[in-house]
């Protein structure tokens, strides 16, 4: 199996991660996972980040698990938002997933012959049943509020003017059981995603060890930045779609075509999946001759 966290780590596609992470990916082919959050009926390119670590990680020879938020879309993930954001009722709520998991499966491979075949979840399947009475006692009481208290999303929100409602704080406990139930139930023991979700992440290992005495792992990619400050995957008629409908070809082609050059450097690692002898010749090449040159080119 190729080393996943070396070819990562050239990529600039590591931010945290947990200790023994390597060494579990080295010792045997790993069923590890990442959440996408269905508020929308299609994924946008920041949602690229992770269906290409699920990618390099099925390339790896490990088994990627995509799990669409059916149930944590219900309740909203505070991380990285400033304020409670407008639930979305249960029609729109299954409609968004279909479409997600539709997008989900032109990434990777499910071909179910393969040891290592992709699959997809939605944590509705095992919350729907799941009694408020039951959670509490199975999982609320395996983590001090000390502890959910201490994570980042947490604090910023509290100290913020618009303070946390009890659903919101109850999503690391969410996702994670999600963690947990993937452990138990499907031999997941390692969870992915953006450095915004590590406080979650860890949460979920945190749960597996406390209830079951068993180890998980974590790692998390860093959140995309453009180097002008801006946000990345935002455009002036907002956001850049995976779905052609609501972004156009041309609309995506032009978004990559006129990023700057500090950027494409960094994201040409990223978002493509050519080896670093190829990259690191194109950017020498790409140096030598910018973009703005190489237009004058005869």
């Amino acid at each position: 199996m190729a080393n996943l966290i070396d070819e990562l780590k050239w990529r600039g596609m590591i931010q945290d991660i947990m200790p023994g992470t390597e060494e579990q990916l080295k010792k045997e082919i790993t069923t590890a996972y990442i959440g996408f959050d269905p508020t929308a009926d299609s994924l946008h390119i920041g949602s690229l980040v992770p269906i290409i670590l699920l990618v390099h990680l099925q390339k790896a020879g490990h088994k990627p698990i995509a799990l669409v938020g059916g149930a944590t879309g219900m309740v909203g993930d505070p991380s990285g938002k400033s304020e409670e954001r407008n639930l979305l009722s249960e029609d729109i709520l299954n409609h968004n997933v279909a479409c997600v998991k539709k997008q989900l499966e032109q990434f990777l491979n499910f071909d179910k012959s393969l040891p290592n075949a992709a699959e997809m979840a939605n944590n509705y399947d095992w919350f729907k049943d799941f009694s408020f009475l039951n959670f509490i006692r199975d999982v609320g009481k395996h983590i001090t509020v000390n502890y959910m208290m201490a994570k980042d999303s947490v604090k910023k929100r509290l100290e913020g003017e618009n303070g946390m409602s009890f659903t919101e704080f109850t999503y690391q406990l969410v996702q994670g059981y999600d963690f947990y139930w993937l452990y138990q139930n499907k031999n997941v023991k390692l969870q992915m995603g953006g450095s915004d979700q590590w406080g979650n992440i860890v949460t979920g290992t945190e749960l597996i060890r406390r209830k079951t005495g068993g180890e998980a792992f974590a790692f998390t990619c860093p959140l995309i930045k453009k180097a002008d400050g801006g946000k990345f995957g935002k455009t002036e008629k907002g956001n850049i779609w995976l779905d052609a409908t609501k972004t156009t070809p041309f609309q995506f082609y032009q978004f990559w075509l006129n990023a700057n050059d500090t950027d494409a450097e960094g994201w040409i690692k990223i978002f493509t999946f050519l080896d670093k002898a190829t990259i690191d010749k194109l950017i020498e090449e790409h140096k030598k001759m910018p973009a703005k040159d190489y237009c004058k080119k005869p």
